[in-house]
């Protein structure tokens, strides 16, 4: 994502809040901060390869702001928001450090409007592609390992014929696939400063765009209010959910790997 600009004052607050209940779940469960340790690569992993998208789709449209920035590398310290990035440990979505563009840099190929909207698509795109080729690697493990997957009738997975080594590989490689879903599908939510605000102004006609640009302000309290409360979880959760069984049960599938 680009163009993040919360209150760094009161995001921190509310972050602190959500940390805090986050505390208190893991003390009544342990087993729980094994999950959070595990969660580590994939955040990296994540914001980072989402970040670099942004910058090398503005790069190639002819926006060199943020080359000269040095966002156009794979070093996640270019690219970690503090935030944005304990949000991805704690509740499965977050961002990433804003890449900053400068729309009147990109060539006229197309319209100021479209290459908008392709930087904006493509951190999301990232992780999707991602979140595929971790769930090949998956498949690929259980192969090598001969081991194989069940899914429960109410969503739950688990592992057969996997020793520990094998379940602690897994858990880090499903972790990578459900953080960059959960990274790419908040992201597409329709609503400023996420990407997917962008990427819809691009296909609306001249006054539906006229009146975004007049109520972004509205637009992006409708934002903090859903992502303060528990809507966004009610929202991005089974979506999240629902595309991993799509995607692994799929993926394992053709593999042979699903019992």
């Amino acid at each position: 994502m680009f163009g993040f600009g919360l209150d760094r004052r009161s995001i921190s607050i509310i972050l602190a809040i959500l940390i805090g209940f986050s505390v208190l779940r893991y003390v009544s469960n342990p087993e729980g901060l094994l999950d959070l340790v595990l969660t580590i690569p994939a955040v990296l992993i994540a914001i980072t390869f989402h970040e670099f998208a942004h910058a090398y789709a503005a790069d190639k449209l002819g926006d060199d702001t943020p080359r000269r920035q040095g966002r156009l590398n794979l070093n996640p310290l270019s690219h970690l928001d503090p935030i944005g990035s304990v949000l991805l440990f704690f509740a499965g979505f977050g961002w990433g450090k804003p890449v900053e563009i400068n729309p009147s840099n990109f060539n006229r190929k197309r319209s100021m409007s479209a290459s908008e909207a392709i930087v904006s698509f493509a951190g999301p795109l990232m992780n999707f592609v991602l979140a595929i080729v971790f769930t090949i690697i998956a498949g690929i493990v259980l192969i090598f390992t001969n081991s194989y997957i069940s899914f429960s009738s109410y969503g739950a997975i688990s592992l057969v014929g996997a020793n520990q080594g094998v379940v602690i590989a897994m858990q880090v490689i499903i972790q990578c696939i459900t953080i960059n879903l959960g990274l790419g599908i908040f992201n597409l939510i329709p609503l400023p400063p996420l990407d997917g605000s962008k990427v819809l102004r691009n296909f609306l006609p001249y006054r539906a765009k006229e009146w975004m640009d007049r109520n972004w302000q509205i637009l992006y309290i409708v934002f903090v209010v859903i992502w303060i409360t528990p809507i966004a979880g009610t929202i991005i959760s089974p979506i999240i959910s629902g595309s991993f069984n799509i995607i692994s049960k799929f993926v394992f599938g053709l593999f042979g790997r699903i019992i």
